[in-house]
Formats: C-alpha cells, structure tokens, sequence
C-alpha cells in the first residue's frame, strides 16, 4: 500500500511521522503534489501496490497524470483511491488535532472495493415522450431530437407550423414503469386529429367564436357547433365530431413531465421519469437536457437489497404484521403480498435508499452494496485507528455522497476563508460518506457505539424524503433509550439537520456523550439480529460496572425487541400465536398446555396480537438486562381436559368449557352430539359409529 499525502501548498497542518505510525506505513508530506511534486505521484503510479492519494480536489488530474505515466499500472486494474483530509479537517480551527482523524479516513480508503453483487439492468432506444404546452414541449424537443425519438402529448400551448415530430392530443390516463419501460395511455376525445392536421390554420381563421388555439384543439365549451371549421378542413379530414373518444396506449423509454403536477407523486419518481415544470427556463431543465441525451443504450446498476422470505414477519394467514418496508420506501417499489406472506420488491424502481433495511426489524431485508459485514468493517478500522493515534470521544459523520459531500466542502472552505467566524469539522467528528443516509441503522449505529464512537450523529439535507427522516428519527429514539438505559449519559444518537454551512458548523460544535470502557472486537454480521445481539451483549457486559437499578429498559413503540404479555384471564391457549409468529418467540409445548415466549427472539412485529381471537396479547417494546431473555418462559398454561371416555388429554379445560358454553344453546349440539365434544378425536367417531341410536344413511 503506497498513501501520499499533501498539505495542499501548506494550508493545513500534516503530520506525517504520526499518520505513518497510525498506518504502518513511512510517510512523507508533500506540499503540492499535483505540481512540483507531481514525480512523486508518478513513481507511486508505476507501482503494483494500491495506492491512495489524500486529495480529491485534482482527482481529475491525477487520473490523466496517471494514463500519461510511462510505466504506470492502468486505472482499470489498479484504480487510485482518493481522500479529502482537506475540507474533512485540515482547514479549520482544530485542524491540528486531526491527525487521528484523517489516519482513520486514511485507514478507511485502505479497505477493500465492496464484493460485487447482481446488477438490474435498463435498456432504451431513446423513444421519449414528452407531456406539456405544445411551446415549451417542441422547444425541448428540438434540443434532444437528433438523439432521440420524440413524441409529444400536448397539453395546451401555441405549436409550430413545422410538422417535425408525432404530436399526439388528449388527457393522460396512466403512466407506469421505468426507464425502458414507460406504459403511458391517454383519452382522445377532441374532434381535430393531430396525426392529421397540416396546421394549415384554416380552421383557427374560420371558428366565429374562437374554440380553436394554435394547438389545434378545438374548446368544446366555446364551440358552438356551427361547423366551419368542417368545411374549412374538408380536404385534409382532420376534423370530425362524430368520432368517438378513444385509449391510446404506447411504450416509451424516457418520460419528460412538463406539467405542474407530476404524474409520480412519490417522493423518489422512476429513473428515466423527469419533471420540468419550468421547461428549459431553470438549471434543472438545461441539466435534464444533458442527461437526456445521454439515456440510449443499455445502463447498470446494483440490486441493493437483498430479501430472505422465511426472516419475513410481513405477514402470517392473509393478516398483515410488520409492514414498515412498504410505508417507508419513497419509490413505492415494495408492494404487499400477504396471500403468500411476503413482501414484494420491484428492483427497477428500487433507488437503493436502503430506508426498508434501516425499519425492518428481523433483517428479511438487507441492504447487500456494501453489505453490511463490509460497511462494519470500515466502521471498526476507522474507530481503532483513530484510537491508536490517539483520538478520543469520536463523533461518525454518516452523510450522503452527493449533498451532504457537497455541505462539508462548502463548512471546510468558510473555515479557510472565514477562520474568525467559522470552525470548520471538528477534529473529533469523522465523516463517512454512505450511498444514502437512510441505508445505515439500528444493528451498525450501536456496533459503532460498541467499537467506541461516542456519538453518532447522521447528517440530512433537503434530498432525503420526509418519511425517511421519521424513520431514522424513530430508530435513533431506539438506541438512544437503549444507551441511557444502560447507564451511558447524554446524547449519543441524533440526526444533524442543516441546509447551509453556517447551521452545519453551529450543529457540529457538540459535547461528547459517554462512551464504552473497552471497545468490542465483534464483526458485524450478515444477519442483522446476530449483529444486534452481540452489540447487546458487548454492552451489557461493558456496563456491568454501571449502576443499573431497573430489571429492564423501557423502549419506544418502533423497538425491535420487546415481551409479549398475555391475559391469562382471556386466553384459552389455542395458540393460534404461536403459528403465526415469524420468529420462533412463542413456542407451545408437546407434553402439556403452555404458551411459552423467548424475548430474544421477539421482532415486536404484532402478529401475535392481530391473530389472537381474544384480543388476549399486547405488546411491551423493552429490552430485558437478565440472561432471562435468552431462556423460554411460560406465559400462561392451563389445567388439560381428559377425554371423558378414554380419558387421554385433547385440550385445556378452559377452553373446552368456553366451547361448550357457546354450543349449549345450538339446535345441532343437544344431549349426545353436545356430551360427544367432550371426547377426543378418536373417541367422537368411535361413539358416533358405536352409538345404536345414531341415524345412518341407510335409514334414509
């Protein structure tokens, strides 16, 4: 492994004795390595060690420099890995008490790439629709037509004379899919038909009251009915009353909505789907117009989840449970189906949020680019390296790659330019960027907890969806009750929300929370309630010499651990909750009547409480400090009700008198047939082939 480092022409403090003894590696600082010290760079290059480059200002450059390099390893066998120490703390007030942190980014961009995973893919030939006012939907498509096949659906406007592409009239019924695969249907009901019309104007001349604009369609509500435009049109045929409204149904790979109101209302609409409700007049519309033209060909991207049906507690008998993945995904791309007791996730429309992994409390769903295992990994590197460089009360930064990136460059730039009036990122706080913020939760943010981050803070911005925000707000209301109640004192969990750097600098200038004595040693694992359990345990055991007076924590309503308790005084044991249960947390018992629970195994999921037919369970969201919540403990059991003929024990005598009290007054169940359910299976039809006064067929 080769690292260069540079103090980018001596605006922050390097120290590089520190940093090479935090890595195992001897460094040497350079002051401006994309210049002066550019051979040094270039020997690295000719290296078959990885290499990492602790600049991404000059990445671009660096890459040409490398292709340049006589002797250099090719970018796509051995790509260079580049770091920001800069703007992460290297310009700001506490710039030189950072080398613990940037040997810990340092240490972070050492990790292996992620393994790859199955990739969705997408393929369009360009067709594209575009739905809006004739004007402003012609002037779009004049800029992407010589790479794109272009149709219009217009809605109102002022059109061109020049008959350049399909334009297509009527009100837009439906339109699904994604890039590739955009089913779109619209309602033809106006009498001009724009596949026809020349745009000969002659009828707009001829309409006394003035229903027909330079769209061509005709305002049936000004109309009335006098019919010149019929006869002005009589050669081209364009115009015809008596035709009937008719659906028109097409495929398209790319949709372009130039409307007010989108026809996605999700939060994250479908790729290939654009809303431009200002056309080209606005940043968005001349950046969609470059990406546009860029939509022909066949295009990648990783599946992002990974789904294990038999961890799912969605559902059990067509009765919903946990159903948190549907409500929470902004994409709508996970849809129930309970009938097979399952969730349903559309990879197309999946934007790899990893919001439904972050909720789902048994780990059915996980978010698979990276993986977990792999995403604790970075975080367990990071942590214990800035521990053997010294570094105390580390704070994670979680943040996106595209905006929250983009907020701390912009806090380490005031910081340099405003050192006065700006701090800058903290030498304390460590940010790592994530795909997106919602796709890191519960199971990695105590992990880190456990490996000795003392907070950990996740940094939204206006991209995230509104429920996404309460979804990681509810989860963090979790572990934050989970920590206090463990004895760990202040705040240790929370979201840092800002829009600007100067809110960004004022939410980072926080006081560390209480920490772990020892830090844990554990991998994070693939299965989420593993990874949970031996974070639980690390802390459990870390804590020993807290004071801890309650037997149990208490836990907010979204907890994934919790008891089941059960009203003895309603329950009959039919343990109907017992099937339903998707995680083994109530058990019944071969030999006698008992309901039995294991807290550990509890996803809090309310499968229990919807299929029970006495209303009999309610759940407690809490986390048990005993080794009893590894044990199974009996919730209720009941006295067994023999058989009155043989005898032999068929089910619990509560719930055979409840039977018989219900049944005492039905016509079918008197004197023998209401004696006869008191017996067992075997013993009813034996008594009931046996019995001489019982009715057979052939008395009939």
């Amino acid at each position: 492994m080769t690292t260069l480092i540079c103090n980018c022409n001596q605006t922050m403090p390097l120290d590089p004795k520190a940093l090479g003894a935090a890595l195992d590696e001897d460094l040497s600082a350079h002051t401006t390595l994309c210049r002066r010290d550019a051979p040094a760079f270039q020997r690295a290059c000719r290296s078959s060690d990885d290499l990492v480059v602790a600049c991404t200002q000059e990445s671009r450059l660096f890459n040409e420099l490398s292709e340049q390099t006589e002797g250099a390893v090719a970018l796509d066998v051995r790509p260079i890995r580049f770091v920001n120490l800069r703007e992460t703390g290297g310009w700001g007030r506490e710039a030189r008490a950072a080398t613990p942190k940037m040997a810990a980014l340092l240490a972070a961009a050492r990790l292996p790439d992620p393994e790859p995973v199955p990739t969705v893919t997408y393929t369009s030939a360009g067709r594209a629709l575009i739905i809006g006012a004739l004007d402003a939907a012609e002037a779009l498509a004049a800029r992407v037509a010589d790479v794109l096949d272009v149709t219009v659906l217009a809605q109102g406007g002022r059109g061109q004379q020049a008959h350049t592409w399909p334009v297509q009239s009527g009100e837009l019924v439906s339109l699904g899919g994604w890039l590739g695969a955009f089913d779109a249907v619209w309602r033809k009901a106006n009498p001009i038909d724009l596949d026809l019309c020349t745009r000969c104007n002659a009828c707009v001349a001829a309409c006394p009251e003035g229903a027909i604009g330079l769209d061509y369609q005709i305002d049936l509500d000004k109309c009335q009915s006098h019919r010149a435009c019929v006869q002005a049109c009589e050669a081209v045929g364009a115009i015809n009353f008596q035709r009937e409204a008719s659906e028109q149904r097409e495929r398209f790979d790319i949709v372009v909505d130039l409307r007010a109101q989108p026809a996605f209302a999700q939060h994250a609409p479908p790729q290939g789907y654009f809303h431009l409700p200002q056309g080209l007049h606005s940043e968005a519309g001349l950046a969609a117009v470059l990406r546009l033209r860029e939509l022909v060909g066949e295009f990648e991207k990783p599946k992002f989840f990974q789904y294990k049906q038999k961890l799912c507690a969605h559902g059990r008998n067509e009765t919903v449970g946990c159903d948190a993945c549907v409500q929470v995904c902004s994409a709508l791309a996970i849809r129930s189906e309970v009938e097979r007791q399952q969730i349903a996730v559309n990879p197309n429309l999946c934007v790899g949020c990893g919001a439904c992994t972050t909720v789902c409390p048994t780990g059915a769903l996980s978010y698979a680019y990276p993986r977990a295992a792999e995403q604790g990994a970075k975080l367990r590197t990071v942590l214990a390296t800035y521990a053997k460089a010294g570094g105390q009360d580390a704070a994670l930064l979680l943040h996106s790659q595209a905006a929250g990136s983009a907020l701390i460059d912009a806090l380490g730039r005031e910081a340099q330019l405003r050192p006065k009036a700006v701090k800058g990122v903290p030498a304390r706080v460590i940010p790592l960027p994530l795909w997106h913020t919602a796709s890191v939760g519960l199971d990695l943010w105590l992990s880190a907890f456990a490996y000795g981050a003392s907070q950990v803070w996740v940094l939204v911005t206006d991209e995230e969806a509104p429920q996404y925000l309460d979804a990681l707000s509810a989860q963090m209301a979790v572990a934050q009750a989970l920590v206090n109640g463990l004895g760990y004192s202040g705040t240790h969990f929370r979201l840092v929300r800002a829009r600007d750097a100067a809110t960004l600098d004022v939410q980072l200038a926080s006081p560390p929370a209480q920490g772990v004595k020892r830090r844990a040693g554990f991998a994070v694992q693939a299965d989420k309630r593993a990874t949970l359990e031996l974070a639980l345990d690390h802390l459990l055991q870390d804590s020993a010499a807290l004071a801890r007076s309650a037997e149990a924590v208490a836990l907010p309503a979204a907890s994934p651990f919790g008891a089941v308790n059960v009203d003895k005084d309603r329950c009959t044991l039919c343990l109907s909750c017992v099937s339903a249960c998707p995680a083994s947390a109530l058990l019944d018992n071969a030999e006698r009547p008992q309901l039995r629970f294991v807290e550990k195994n509890c996803v809090q999921c309310g499968l229990c409480a919807t299929t029970c037919p006495e209303d009999a369970i309610t759940l407690a969201p809490r986390l048990l400090l005993s080794e009893q919540r590894k044990q199974p403990r009996v919730l209720n059991e009941a006295q067994p009700y023999g058989c009155v003929r043989c005898g032999k024990p068929f089910g619990t005598l509560k719930g055979v008198e409840l039977m018989l009290s219900k049944l005492s007054g039905h016509a079918m169940f008197q004197g023998e047939a209401l004696e006869r359910l008191k017996m067992c299976g075997d013993c009813r039809v034996v008594d009931i082939y046996s019995n001489p006064g019982e009715t057979r067929i052939n008395d009939l």
